[in-house]
């Protein structure tokens, strides 16, 4: 560490800042479509319609059975042989960032789509069914009495599934995106100082994530408390 320069971290600091926010931005857009679409996903599984269920149940099990990169990959590289195949035409690239945010919607709604559905099953029965006694519809049940039951029960580990997917955002870098890990690779190339950079992005990935874990202990002590 004698030789460690620390003043190119703090030279390509603008460069790792905007990498930084990208990061940032497709962590966002990830983090609300895949809850979104996961609770979608959730209730269509468990749906009485066997046909539906199944049909999301094999999605979902697919999804979660192939490495998060394949997904990537297969939208960047596959959807115009897709388009070519159904219309005879060759299709255009969708582009590396919406492929991106494409493969991470997808990926992060199957898995926020399975711990939604135990939430929901960890609702008490005798919850809905009070509610269709008070003249709610199916719908209305769930989104008045079931839901945010269920979304209070999940809430850590749901943020711990949102700290996996802030560090999932360095895989954009197989399609040559520059999130916060592609922006230090790319400068540290440039640089020939790669080691220093990519050990600032250690630290900087270290101080989210364990301040994110934090807080998911801190929720897991509140509702013990609760339940208490």
């Amino acid at each position: 560490m004698g030789d460690f320069d620390f003043g190119i971290i703090v030279k390509n600091l603008p460069f790792l800042w905007s990498g930084l926010l990208f990061s940032f931005k497709l962590f966002g857009i990830a983090l609300a479509g895949g809850i979104f679409f996961g609770t979608l996903l959730a209730l269509g599984r468990l749906s009485s319609f066997r046909i539906l269920s199944s049909a999301i149940g094999g999605f979902v099990n697919l999804v979660r059975s192939i490495p998060f990169i394949m997904a990537i990959f297969w939208l960047y590289f596959m959807a115009p042989e897709i388009v070519k195949y159904f219309t005879g035409q060759q299709g255009e690239a969708i582009g590396p960032e919406t492929s991106a945010i494409i493969a991470f919607i997808m990926v992060e709604a199957a898995y926020f789509s399975e711990i939604i559905r135990a939430g929901i099953q960890s609702v008490p029965r005798g919850q809905p069914w009070a509610a269709y006694a008070l003249g709610m519809n199916y719908w209305q049940a769930m989104g008045n009495v079931v839901l945010p039951q269920a979304f209070r029960n999940m809430v850590p580990i749901m943020l711990t599934q949102a700290i996996i997917l802030f560090q999932d955002t360095s895989l954009v870098y197989v399609v040559g995106l520059k999130d916060f890990l592609g922006a230090a690779s790319k400068a540290g190339q440039i640089s020939g100082r790669i080691v220093e950079l990519y050990v600032f992005v250690a630290v900087v990935y270290l101080v989210i994530c364990f301040g994110a874990s934090r807080l998911v202990k801190y929720f897991q002590a509140r509702m013990n408390a609760g339940i208490r």
